[in-house]
């Protein structure tokens, strides 16, 4: 069995994963989400929902600079009161 040195270890992939396990938010916990995390949360496509995020009165779209952002409380509700997008 190799040893791997304390180095070693800290520069490699795995500690990468596990570091990023520790730092992760649930996304059900977090007020803003990024247009990955909320195709991944919504299972809405990420072409569908920059074009939403488009729309003049989008009701759930966050600017932070030039990024968009989603408010995943608004969002919730957004797909709760419509049938078809």
């Amino acid at each position: 069995m190799n040893v791997i040195a304390n180095k070693d270890y800290t520069e490699s992939e795995l500690f990468a994963r596990e570091q990023a396990k520790i730092q992760t938010v649930p996304l059900h916990s977090k007020v803003a989400l990024t247009i990955r995390e909320a195709a991944e949360y919504s299972n809405i496509g990420i072409n569908k929902l920059d074009s939403l995020l488009r729309s003049p009165r989008c009701p759930f779209v966050l600017y932070v600079g030039k990024k968009k952002l989603v408010k995943r409380k608004e969002f919730e509700k957004y797909i709760s009161d419509n049938v078809e997008i």
